[in-house]
């Protein structure tokens, strides 16, 4: 099973090494799942290695699993580097790595800047209410909130607020509505034509939609949210609720027709028989929605924020793009790759859950 000779030792030795190796590996072979599940399955191979089993076996995995793609994203960024310098455009030629790397730190310095002066401001506010208290003027105490420009991590933590609001109003729309759909074939055949009329809608088409509905309806105080991150949670509800309905009706229609027959047999209520029966059955595909769902979320929300104005990463493209600095490019493909590798967590995380959460992923 390893490496080690257990002739080289001794006899009680070698049994206690070779007991202290197998539930080393009883370890990782558990923990592998988990490795999987966040992305980063090299590391049970790995693990495998350093301990000695099977050296030639967990090279193989690891050269699949954590060589080849550094080798790919290398490869990506040498044509990048490569290429990037011979276009050249009104604002110079596109930015490489290096140049966006160079904004990545920009963008924290000033984010660090902008902390920087919002701590002065509360502490100068503070002691100016404190003065006044002193002197008895109570009744002139202001609280005032800082209103400096938001920072590139305001602008992703707005982003994500905004998906996720998105995605819970359209899982909360989808997923009965799904279910509906897959018990009874005349709801499916009700709702059948609205999602395939729906589904293909692209966001700029509901956006003004919704922007003239929002903006006749919701009158946004001091404490309530804005209108534009309002439009922009909408407009993602919108575009993303129609994978997880189609799924979770598939997931509903195609469970096995003996556990509703049992359902009946024993007279269970329909509410019983949706949440121990129906859903444990459709969970699998109904997270297959949701991963989905989430993915169209997420891409729509760029849009929807470059022309609602929602202070997210939709609007620091936008205002990028408008700026028109020689810097401008570079910020811009900063906030590409954001996107896209907080796409990839989001996804995990949904994998995570439906691991955690269906027979199928704990099995």
């Amino acid at each position: 099973m390893t490496s080690i000779d257990p002739a080289a030792l001794p006899e009680e030795d070698a049994t206690l090494k070779a007991a202290r190796i197998a539930r080393l590996l009883s370890l990782i072979a558990r923990a592998e799942v988990w490795f999987k599940m966040v992305g980063l399955p090299w590391l049970a191979p790995l693990w495998r290695l350093l301990i000695g089993e099977a050296p030639r076996q967990q090279m193989r995995d690891l050269w699949r699993t954590l060589f080849v793609p550094l080798l790919a994203i290398a490869a990506f960024l040498g044509m990048w580097g490569w290429l990037a310098p011979k276009v050249e455009t009104s604002l110079g030629a596109i930015p490489g790595p290096a140049q966006v790397w160079a904004q990545v730190g920009v963008l924290q310095a000033d984010a660090m800047t902008e902390r920087a002066k919002e701590t002065e401001f509360y502490a100068k506010q503070a002691e100016k209410n404190a003065a006044l208290v002193a002197q008895g003027k109570s009744d002139e105490v202001k609280e005032r909130v800082y209103a400096g420009k938001p920072t590139y991590v305001d602008q992703i933590l707005t982003s994500l607020k905004t998906v996720f609001m998105g995605f819970v109003l359209a899982s909360l729309v989808a997923i009965p509505l799904g279910i509906l759909a897959g018990l009874s074939p005349t709801a499916n055949a009700a709702l059948a034509p609205i999602v395939q009329v729906f589904k293909p809608v692209s966001p700029l088409a509901w956006l003004p939609i919704v922007t003239m509905t929002v903006s006749a309806l919701y009158a946004a105080g001091d404490e309530g949210m804005s209108k534009s991150f309002l439009i922009s949670a909408i407009t993602v509800t919108l575009c993303s609720l129609w994978p997880t309905l189609i799924n979770t009706a598939l997931g509903v229609a195609t469970i096995d027709r003996d556990l509703v027959n049992v359902g009946r047999v024993l007279k269970l209520s329909l509410w019983t028989r949706i949440t121990k029966l129906v859903l444990p059955s459709a969970l699998p595909l109904i997270f297959t929605g949701l991963r989905l769902s989430l993915g169209v979320g997420w891409m729509v929300l760029i849009a929807a924020e470059m022309l609602s104005q929602n202070p997210g990463l939709g609007k620091f493209v936008w205002d990028e793009f408008q700026n028109g600095s020689s810097d401008s490019l570079a910020r811009i493909m900063v906030a590409v790759l954001t996107i896209g590798l907080i796409g990839v967590v989001l996804d995990r995380v949904m994998v995570t859950a439906q691991t955690l959460l269906t027979f199928d992923g704990r099995r």
